[in-house]
């Protein structure tokens, strides 16, 4: 018995990494203002999104990782080759324009948590971006790797800051089981980008990729199945957390929408200075983070879909595109929170709804390729993976287009 259980932690061991990784960066600054806004402006009624979320969560990331196990391919390489060039293009335009808002948005959350203490972001953001630039173009996948996993401890802070705050737990409890749906503008808007943030399109690449990188055979997939589903539990625990904090600490006292999430950190100054340090250090941490992993995401997209050469286990000159367009993200993410009047905390919620639009697209190319006994063997969905990714596209689309009715009804009222 012990044999088996030492033998299946060494395997596990053996594939911890892109499953938690993946999940963990998905707090990153731009979910942490989705998060904060949801709480702050609706208080604990969102939280019922999150149960749902998360299984779409696991399900998405669990075929991903299948997928990857299998054919030794990323997302876009499948897509390129079962579905042809053009639809690729499509579908990495799309993704590259909504990742640089998002990295954008990692930048502009290194900035502004740093702000809290008297730091200039033109000092801190060009120093954020030489590390981010240092740490991936210098490291291997498994040194990388390693840093990353230790930079997950630190999202520990948000359910800290959560407790610390005292909220309402009963009405937490409820509203996390009980669905409340309006059919008002903001509110769906809000539903939305709570998809969009939680289930993120470069996610299901990143996730890809990196398996692919790391070596994970078809043998390690029971394994790779357990580190997802874990991770995702424990990325909904602390976005739950941090919806709470602002539900506590901004809704109870005067409910109103922010415009950025060191807004959220100062609100939870009246609850404490251990609090208002966690959620603002939570924020410098999950910025620099995903800084890192939002480029190269979008690097290895990019180059699978156009057939170059990618990873970071290759050197600059074996992998110069992918190394190059890295590098141009972070320039260019890092480079416009430096100009003055930029619209970014706009841009970033509507990214996130951006986000949850795209999605069902996603999910609709990845159940396709799945369900391909060619490509995926014995490994093809189950009855029950294909219901609930059928279901969220339905679902999500249906979102979508509830918004346009609303947004002109908005529009003419305001006429």
């Amino acid at each position: 018995m012990w044999k088996r259980w030492r033998y299946s932690i060494v395997v596990f061991l053996g594939v911890l990494g892109p499953g938690f990784i993946t999940a963990m960066v998905d707090n990153d600054a731009g979910g942490i203002l989705t998060y904060s806004q949801a709480g702050a402006r609706w208080g604990y009624l969102p939280l019922w999104t999150l149960l749902p979320i998360t299984l779409l969560l696991i399900v998405t990331q669990e075929m991903c990782s299948r997928m990857g196990a299998v054919t030794g391919k990323g997302l876009q390489d499948l897509i390129r080759e079962e579905f042809g060039l053009r639809t690729t293009f499509l579908m990495m335009a799309a993704l590259v324009l909504v990742n640089l808002s998002n990295i954008m948005a990692d930048f502009a959350g290194i900035a502004s948590s740093l702000e809290l203490f008297g730091i200039s972001r033109y000092i801190t953001v060009p120093l954020g971006a030489v590390a981010v630039w240092l740490l991936v173009v210098k490291g291997s996948y498994s040194s990388v790797e390693k840093i990353f996993l230790i930079l997950c401890i630190f999202y520990v802070a948000y359910v800290i800051s959560g407790i610390l705050v005292r909220p309402n737990w009963k009405q937490a409890a409820i509203y996390s089981v009980r669905p409340v749906l309006m059919l008002e503008g903001s509110y769906i808007t809000m539903v939305i980008g709570m998809v969009g943030t939680s289930v993120a399109p470069w996610m299901q690449f990143y996730q890809q990729a990196a398996v692919v990188e790391k070596g994970i055979a078809p043998k390690e997939i029971v394994a790779s199945r357990v580190e997802v589903t874990l991770s995702c539990i424990l990325t909904s625990v602390v976005a739950f957390f941090i919806v709470v904090a602002c539900a506590g600490a901004i809704y109870n006292v005067e409910p109103r929408d922010i415009t950025d999430a060191s807004q959220a950190a100062q609100g939870l100054k009246p609850f404490g200075e251990y609090a208002y340090l966690l959620f603002a250090l939570g924020l410098l941490n999950a910025s620099l983070f995903a800084a890192c992993i939002l480029p190269l995401s979008t690097a290895y997209s990019v180059c699978e879909g156009l057939g170059f050469e990618s990873g970071v286990n290759r050197n600059f000159r074996d992998a110069p595109i992918f190394y190059w367009l890295f590098t141009l993200l972070i320039v260019v993410g890092a480079g416009v929170i430096l100009v003055p009047g930029f619209p970014l905390i706009r841009m970033i919620l509507v990214s996130q709804v951006i986000n949850g639009i795209m999605l069902p697209f996603v999910l609709i190319f990845m159940a396709l390729l799945i369900n391909k006994p060619k490509l995926m063997h014995e490994w093809i969905n189950s009855r029950f993976y294909n219901a609930v990714v059928w279901l969220s596209v339905i679902l999500l689309i249906g979102l979508a287009l509830a918004l346009i009715p609303i947004a002109v009804q908005q529009m003419r009222g305001g006429g």
